[in-house]
Protein backbone atom coordinates (compact mmCIF):
# COMPACT_ATOMS: atom_id res chain seq x y z
CA UNK A 1 0.00 0.00 0.00
CA UNK A 2 2.24 2.76 -1.28
CA UNK A 3 1.06 6.30 -1.86
CA UNK A 4 1.00 7.34 -5.50
CA UNK A 5 0.53 10.98 -6.49
CA UNK A 6 -1.06 11.55 -9.88
CA UNK A 7 -2.14 14.96 -11.13
CA UNK A 8 -2.02 16.42 -7.63
CA UNK A 9 -4.16 13.61 -6.19
CA UNK A 10 -2.82 11.13 -3.64
CA UNK A 11 -3.90 7.50 -3.94
CA UNK A 12 -3.34 4.63 -1.55
CA UNK A 13 -4.71 1.34 -2.84
CA UNK A 14 -5.43 -1.75 -0.76
CA UNK A 15 -5.54 -4.77 -3.06
CA UNK A 16 -7.89 -6.60 -0.67
CA UNK A 17 -10.71 -4.10 -1.41
CA UNK A 18 -12.50 -3.23 -4.68
CA UNK A 19 -10.13 -0.95 -6.60
CA UNK A 20 -12.77 1.08 -8.43
CA UNK A 21 -14.45 1.99 -5.11
CA UNK A 22 -11.11 3.09 -3.67
CA UNK A 23 -10.32 5.27 -6.69
CA UNK A 24 -13.84 6.70 -6.61
CA UNK A 25 -13.81 7.41 -2.87
CA UNK A 26 -10.33 8.91 -2.89
CA UNK A 27 -11.21 11.29 -5.73
CA UNK A 28 -14.52 12.21 -4.03
CA UNK A 29 -12.64 12.91 -0.82
CA UNK A 30 -10.05 15.06 -2.62
CA UNK A 31 -12.83 17.07 -4.23
CA UNK A 32 -14.69 17.48 -0.92
CA UNK A 33 -11.54 18.63 0.87
CA UNK A 34 -10.75 21.12 -1.87
CA UNK A 35 -7.49 19.40 -2.80
CA UNK A 36 -8.67 19.49 -6.42
CA UNK A 37 -9.95 22.88 -7.58
CA UNK A 38 -13.30 23.37 -9.27
CA UNK A 39 -12.86 23.16 -13.04
CA UNK A 40 -9.45 21.49 -12.75
CA UNK A 41 -8.48 18.87 -15.33
CA UNK A 42 -7.88 15.40 -13.90
CA UNK A 43 -5.62 12.71 -15.38
CA UNK A 44 -6.90 10.72 -18.34
CA UNK A 45 -8.22 7.22 -17.72
CA UNK A 46 -5.11 5.72 -19.30
CA UNK A 47 -2.71 8.00 -17.40
CA UNK A 48 -4.29 7.23 -14.01
CA UNK A 49 -4.52 3.50 -14.76
CA UNK A 50 -0.83 3.35 -15.70
CA UNK A 51 0.26 5.33 -12.63
CA UNK A 52 -1.80 3.16 -10.27
CA UNK A 53 -0.96 -0.08 -12.14
CA UNK A 54 -4.63 -1.00 -12.55
CA UNK A 55 -6.78 -1.61 -15.62
CA UNK A 56 -8.24 1.32 -17.55
CA UNK A 57 -11.71 -0.27 -17.13
CA UNK A 58 -11.37 0.14 -13.35
CA UNK A 59 -10.58 3.84 -13.69
CA UNK A 60 -13.30 4.30 -16.33
CA UNK A 61 -15.89 2.83 -13.96
CA UNK A 62 -14.87 5.28 -11.21
CA UNK A 63 -14.90 8.22 -13.65
CA UNK A 64 -18.38 7.24 -14.91
CA UNK A 65 -19.71 7.24 -11.37
CA UNK A 66 -18.12 10.63 -10.67
CA UNK A 67 -19.84 11.98 -13.75
CA UNK A 68 -23.19 10.47 -12.65
CA UNK A 69 -22.70 12.25 -9.30
CA UNK A 70 -22.11 15.46 -11.29
CA UNK A 71 -18.66 15.85 -9.76
CA UNK A 72 -16.89 15.68 -13.11
CA UNK A 73 -17.65 16.55 -16.69
CA UNK A 74 -16.07 15.15 -19.82
CA UNK A 75 -15.30 17.59 -22.59
CA UNK A 76 -14.92 15.97 -25.97
CA UNK A 77 -11.31 16.16 -27.10
CA UNK A 78 -10.16 17.92 -23.92
CA UNK A 79 -10.51 15.36 -21.13
CA UNK A 80 -12.24 15.09 -17.79
CA UNK A 81 -12.60 18.06 -15.47
CA UNK A 82 -13.85 18.59 -11.93
CA UNK A 83 -17.23 20.27 -12.01
CA UNK A 84 -17.48 24.04 -11.67
CA UNK A 85 -20.70 23.57 -9.70
CA UNK A 86 -19.91 24.45 -6.06
CA UNK A 87 -23.36 23.17 -4.99
CA UNK A 88 -22.58 19.66 -6.29
CA UNK A 89 -19.33 19.68 -4.31
CA UNK A 90 -21.09 20.94 -1.17
CA UNK A 91 -23.68 18.20 -1.58
CA UNK A 92 -21.10 15.41 -1.83
CA UNK A 93 -19.19 16.91 1.11
CA UNK A 94 -22.35 16.79 3.23
CA UNK A 95 -23.06 13.26 2.05
CA UNK A 96 -19.55 12.11 3.01
CA UNK A 97 -19.92 13.74 6.43
CA UNK A 98 -23.25 12.01 7.01
CA UNK A 99 -21.73 8.64 6.04
CA UNK A 100 -18.83 9.21 8.45
CA UNK A 101 -21.21 10.13 11.27
CA UNK A 102 -23.35 7.06 10.64
CA UNK A 103 -20.28 4.79 10.63
CA UNK A 104 -19.04 6.41 13.84
CA UNK A 105 -22.40 6.04 15.59
CA UNK A 106 -22.81 2.43 14.46
CA UNK A 107 -19.36 1.58 15.79
CA UNK A 108 -20.02 3.33 19.12
CA UNK A 109 -23.39 1.59 19.55
CA UNK A 110 -21.78 -1.77 18.71
CA UNK A 111 -19.32 -1.39 21.59
CA UNK A 112 -22.06 -0.51 24.04
CA UNK A 113 -22.17 3.29 24.14
CA UNK A 114 -25.48 5.13 24.44
CA UNK A 115 -26.21 8.42 22.71
CA UNK A 116 -25.68 10.20 26.06
CA UNK A 117 -22.28 8.48 26.47
CA UNK A 118 -21.29 9.53 22.96
CA UNK A 119 -22.38 13.13 23.50
CA UNK A 120 -20.43 13.25 26.78
CA UNK A 121 -17.29 11.94 25.08
CA UNK A 122 -17.64 14.39 22.21
CA UNK A 123 -18.18 17.31 24.57
CA UNK A 124 -15.03 16.48 26.51
CA UNK A 125 -12.89 15.23 23.62
CA UNK A 126 -14.43 17.21 20.76
CA UNK A 127 -11.98 20.09 20.67
CA UNK A 128 -8.94 17.83 20.75
CA UNK A 129 -7.48 16.33 17.59
CA UNK A 130 -5.92 12.88 17.48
Amino acid sequence: MNDVIVGGMRFTLDLSKPLYEQVLNQIRSSIAKGEIALGEKIPSVRELAQALKITPNTVMRAYQELERDQLTETRRGQGTFITSNAEAVASIRTSLAEEAIQEFLSKMYSIGFTLDDIQHLLTHKGGQEG
